[in-house]
Parts: structure tokens; C-alpha cells; sequence
């Protein structure tokens, strides 16, 4: 039995990088796209979306962006043509079913009594396992045509990102939901999806919820259609760094927090003595590091005037991957009176319009856009049918996504979850995960055993804990990206000190770049 049968679920960029290194490794995937073509999340976006990023940071490692892009926060239709290329350059196309709705997975093979018995991951520690007849079952819906397919594969890879799909809708006491509203309300998802966005908001009384950077965005671009002869309203509960720019005078963030001298300031999941002295040491540095890029933002943004300055540090925004672009012209919009800001920590709706926590103030409103994210947990828990693989992939509200490095549940066997944590730019991220899962797909490595497993996972745990705060559940490895690169490395077997020289080594910011040609 040929047991290179690798299924991947998601065509954006986790699923493009887990293709395109799985042709790499000799396997032949088969990657299931519900959309009609690649891209994810950047197939249907605003209109004004454009890199959080420059481009050194959002690329694969071994396709550097063309010359002639020459912005370094390209638009998303930019984006789009960067990823085509990426797909055409290593002849990913052939390998994606699109219009293919993945219904439900289920694992054949071992129960899931015999499952928890195992001292080691799918029995062995191997990527297939030691069930010679344990494989995942896919339901697969044609969405042209409606047709049901059923598909067995050794090996799945889900990379159905966590910023869509499940929207968050926030709950109301009983009389003040979303059912007495009487004029249109929809989820930033719905609104990126719009052909014509504009024309839909043009002239109404709009009000967003929200405080991310979809919220930021979806003002801007209803104040530009609007003005000030129709303000819109953007409901926050709380502030976010959103920064115009991805440098302090003159020097780019990353020379303070992703290069390998940085990683010395915060501590580190399974560190030694020495580096827990060192981190402890030098934490009144990074403190100091956070108040200087605070203060600079601060003057160079009308946050005090807004009253938009965030209760939280730079350097936990940072930590905890909270941090974004500010909309062109954003607070210029404020001024003008085109956009309006609103504090409540609680609202409710009536029949026009909200009401604002003390019940005092009514904002009348024609639409209502919930700017309030995903729930990335229960889309990856409604990808499985069997109630055990739904229960235990996302783990409890009270702990991180329980993956040991970021991508295997140690309790799910062969199985990879690529791209569910985050860091700044999550195609780096996503990609470094994606080469890992495909070196022990190619069986460079076995995994250790689910109990040496479940202790790294705590291990990582605690640090979402101590750095990501009550954001733990985002799993954000932002600030410790080079040292989970290193332990990456170190399993397949390579050297994970990428840089030419000594200060190169340690001071040089680490990005995709320094992992190409990494077989």
C-alpha cells in the first residue's frame, strides 16, 4: 500500500507552504480549497488592505518578492500576485482541488480508548504510524456542483487559519441582542466580501464594533465614501498599538525584538539556568526599550488627544502579536469629524440603533459592522466529526491551543495543524512549521514520547501565559521566533545559526530569507 497519500485542508499561505515542501520530500498532496482560488484570507479582503509587514518580513523563504514591487507595505492585490507566483513557481496548481468543501474528518484505524493507551504519538512516533490501517477520512463537498466525495489519506495537514470562517458574535442579555436592531448588521468577513462595499455604505449611518485593525480599516474606508456629512461610529472597549509606520527614528522595530540579542530580554519555554538569569537581569532593558518606542509613537500619533493610548505595553503588543498598521490618514478622519470614537465596555441594540453601557447615550444607525474577529478555536474543532478529536485539538478556554511545536496535538496521531499560532508575520511562522511537519513526514525525526510531548506543551504554556496574557489563546510566538526556529532546526538536524558572522549572528534581525533552500 502506497502510504504517501498526504492530504492538506486550505489553499492560503500555510497550505501553500505545506504543498509546495511536501513535492519537495517526494509525496504527492492533495490540497482541498472551499474557495475558487488561492490566497485565503487575502483572496477577500477590504479594499484598503495592504502588508502589516514590509516585504523583507511577509515572504516565503525561497521566492523573494519581485523588483518591481517597490512599496514595502504592498496592497493586497499585490499580495495576490505575489502568492500566484509563489503557486506557479513551484507548479502548486496541480495539486488543489478548488470549489472542495471539506465537510468533516474523521480518524479510522485505532479507537480512541487505544489511542489514549499509547506511550508514543500514532503508536510509534512515526509520521503514518504503527496502525497499518489508520488513516483520516475525508468528506469532501463539490461546491459547483454539489457532488460528496469520500477521501482517505495517511496524512492530513489542516491550514484553515483562525481570522476566518467562525465569526465572533458577541452575546446580549435576553431583549437587547441583535433581534431588535431593524436595520442591517453583518461581520467584517461579510463586508470584505462585498463587490462593492461602498456603495452599500454610502450615505447610511454606520456603526463599527470593534478595536482590531479590521474595525480601524472599515472606518476609514466609510469615512472616505461618507465624510463628514455622515460621520460613522467606531464602538471600542479596548485600545490597540496601531502604528503608522514599523520603525523609531529611522531604526526598524526588528533590530529590537527579532534578532537573536533580543531573545536574551524575555524568557523562553524550556530555557536553561543562564538564559533565565540573563532574561531576568536584562527585563528593566526591555522595559526601557517598550517606553522609548512608546513615547516616540505617542508624539508622532495623536494618541493622548484621542484617548486612544493603550493600557498595555509596546513590548506586550509585540509579544502578543497585537500590534498593526494604522490606516492612512486615520486620526486625520477624526479630526475632521468623520469618524467618531466611542468607549463602552458594554452595549445593547434597540430598534434604530445602540445603546452605550450607562444607557445614556443612543448612537441611531441604518448598519451595524461587528468588527470582533473569529472564534479560531471552534473552526478548528468543527473540522471533526468524532466528539474526541473536538474536544481535545483546541484544549479548554483556560490553556493555549495544546500543540506541541505549535503543530502536532500530542493525543490526534497523523495529523499537523499548520499555521493556528501567530507571530508577526505568519507566513513565517506558518512556513517554518509547514518544512518541520514535511522532514517528519520524509522521517528525518520521531517524535518523543506524548508524555515528554505534553511537558514541552506546558512548557509553552507558560510562557503564553507570562507574555501573551489573557491573549494566550492566539499562541503567539512573536518575540521568541528565532529560538522556535532553533528548536525546528535542531529536530531536523540542521544548524539553526543562520547568519554569516558573529554580529551578523546576533544582531542582524532574523527573517524568512535566512531559512531558503533549508532541506
Amino acid at each position: 500500500m502506497d502510504r504517501k497519500r498526504v492530504g492538506i485542508i486550505g489553499a492560503g499561505v500555510s497550505g501553500l507552504a505545506a504543498c509546495k515542501h511536501s513535492l519537495d520530500k517526494g509525496f504527492n498532496p492533495i490540497v482541498f480549497e472551499a474557495d475558487d482560488t488561492i490566497g485565503g484570507v487575502w483572496a477577500h479582503t477590504l479594499e484598503s488592505t495592504r502588508l502589516q509587514a514590509p516585504t523583507t518580513a511577509f515572504r516565503f523563504s525561497d521566492l523573494a518578492w519581485p523588483a518591481t514591487v517597490t512599496e514595502k507595505y504592498p496592497s493586497h492585490r499585490k499580495v495576490m500576485e505575489y502568492l500566484r507566483s509563489y503557486a506557479s513557481e513551484f507548479d502548486l496548481l496541480k495539486c488543489i482541488r478548488f470549489n472542495s468543501q471539506v465537510l468533516g474528518v474523521e480518524y479510522l484505524g485505532a479507537t480512541e480508548g487505544e489511542i489514549m493507551q499509547w506511550e508514543h504519538w500514532s503508536g510509534n512516533g512515526e509520521a503514518f504510524g504503527a496502525q497499518k490501517d489508520g488513516v483520516w477520512r475525508l468528506t469532501v463537498k463539490d461546491l459547483k456542483i454539489g457532488n460528496i466525495e469520500v477521501f482517505l489519506v495517511d496524512f492530513l495537514i489542516v491550514c484553515i487559519g483562525r481570522h476566518s470562517g467562525s465569526p465572533n458574535i458577541p452575546e446580549f442579555p435576553a431583549n437587547s441582542g441583535l433581534e431588535l436592531f431593524k436595520g442591517k448588521i453583518l461581520h467584517s468577513i461579510d463586508y470584505s466580501y462585498m463587490d462593492n462595499a461602498a456603495e452599500f455604505v454610502k450615505g447610511k449611518k454606520v456603526t463599527i464594533i470593534g478595536s482590531g485593525k479590521s474595525a480601524f480599516d472599515i472606518a476609514a474606508e466609510v469615512a472616505k465614501v461618507n465624510g463628514e456629512t455622515q460621520p460613522c461610529t467606531m464602538i471600542y472597549r479596548t485600545r490597540h498599538w496601531l502604528v503608522h509606520k514599523s520603525s523609531i527614528c529611522g531604526v526598524d522595530l526588528s533590530y529590537f525584538y527579532l534578532n537573536r540579542i533580543s531573545q536574551l530580554l524575555v524568557h523562553k519555554p524550556g530555557e536553561g539556568f543562564l538564559y533565565y538569569v540573563l532574561a531576568t537581569a536584562l527585563s528593566p532593558l526591555r522595559w526601557a526599550i517598550s517606553k522609548v518606542i512608546e513615547t516616540y509613537f505617542k508624539q508622532s500619533i495623536p494618541l493622548q488627544k484621542h484617548g486612544m493610548v493603550p493600557d498595555y505595553s509596546f513590548s506586550f503588543a509585540m509579544s502578543s502579536c497585537l500590534i498593526a498598521m494604522l490606516p492612512e490618514g486615520f486620526y486625520d478622519k477624526v479630526d475632521e469629524g468623520s469618524i467618531i470614537l466611542k468607549k463602552s465596555k458594554r452595549f445593547s441594540f434597540f430598534n434604530d440603533g445602540i445603546i452605550l453601557e450607562d444607557g445614556n447615550e443612543h448612537i441611531k444607525s441604518d448598519i451595524v459592522i461587528l468588527a470582533t474577529g473569529f472564534r479560531g478555536d471552534q473552526k478548528l474543532r468543527d473540522i471533526f466529526t468524532a466528539n474526541w478529536c473536538k474536544e481535545k485539538v483546541a484544549g479548554s478556554s483556560a490553556t493555549a491551543v495544546p500543540l506541541y511545536r505549535e503543530c502536532i496535538h500530542p493525543r490526534i496521531p497523523q495529523l499537523a495543524i499548520v499555521g493556528y499560532s501567530e507571530s508577526l508575520t505568519n507566513i513565517y511562522a506558518s512556513e517554518r512549521m509547514a518544512n518541520w511537519v514535511t522532514h517528519f513526514l520524509g522521517g528525518r525525526f520521531k517524535l518523543p514520547s506524548i508524555r515528554c510531548m505534553e511537558e514541552s506543551v506546558a512548557e509553552w504554556a507558560k510562557y503564553k501565559d507570562l507574555y501573551n496574557g489573557k491573549y494566550f489563546r492566539r499562541s503567539c510566538i512573536s518575540t521568541v521566533n528565532i529560538w522556535f526556529n532553533d528548536i525546528l532546526c535542531q529536530d531536523i538536524g540542521c544548524n539553526p545559526k543562520r547568519k554569516k558572522g558573529v554580529l551578523a549572528e546576533w544582531f542582524q534581525p532574523y527573517g524568512p530569507a535566512d531559512y531558503a533552500s533549508l532541506y
